[in-house]
């Protein structure tokens, strides 16, 4: 499961990390309580070069008649997406990356409070995620939306959730994207045991209107 996410480095950064040509209408950051239904920035690949974009976090079969015609499809499970009718064609023709600084994730008290987690990869560098893509509908209401690919958790992260987004590593990247011809399925597993970082976080970022870095700083409680 991945349903919040952050995003702290420069857009020019990341388009050069991934070799990318930036589009001139990147979301602005940094970002520190991404939600679904806001624009990301991702990276896809074609006709010989890459391109980092904004895309809708929250994929639209193309059969919905409007955004929000049914259920808000903001992961892909792994597991299934290759023969779910509203994934299968862009898993395999649609790949892309989805770049983080780091995520959120909830566990609740025994009095069913929501308690937030934020976990960020141990050793500072860029979080990539899997993600898959497709534009949907024409003229003014046309758009370009995604979602990120998710497995079962490991051992570790299964303390706080059953699902995990599948995270690359950077000799991943080209393969996820398609640009080497081999198969991507084996890339869709759990992060590797000491991968991650995780501390609790403040309940404040519970809300989808908070913003701020004080939302990622380690809470007392």
């Amino acid at each position: 499961m991945c349903g919040r996410m952050t995003m702290t480095h420069p857009n020019d950064a990341m388009a050069r990390l991934f070799g990318a040509a930036p589009d001139n209408d990147l979301p602005p950051v940094p970002r520190y309580n991404i939600c679904p239904t806001q624009p990301v920035a991702v990276v896809t690949a074609g006709q010989g070069h890459r391109r980092l974009r904004p895309m809708r976090w929250g994929f639209v079969p193309h059969w919905y008649k409007t955004p929000t015609d049914g259920p808000l499809l903001i992961n892909a499970r792994a597991e299934t997406i290759a023969e779910k009718p509203a994934f299968r064609a862009a898993v395999r023709e649609r790949r892309c990356l989805i770049p983080a600084t780091g995520f959120y994730e909830w566990t609740k008290d025994e009095g069913g409070n929501r308690l937030p987690w934020y976990f960020v990869p141990r050793d500072g560098a860029a979080l990539v995620f899997a993600g898959i893509w497709q534009d949907w509908g024409q003229g003014e209401a046309r758009l370009t939306a995604c979602a990120i690919v998710t497995t079962s958790a490991s051992d570790w992260m299964s303390a706080t959730h059953h699902r995990e987004p599948v995270r690359l590593a950077p000799d991943d990247w080209a393969r996820w994207l398609g640009e080497t011809g081999d198969k991507a399925a084996p890339l869709m597993r759990p992060a590797p045991e000491g991968y991650f970082d995780r501390w609790r976080v403040d309940p404040s970022v519970n809300s989808n209107r908070a913003e701020g870095a004080e939302l990622t700083v380690p809470s007392a409680a």
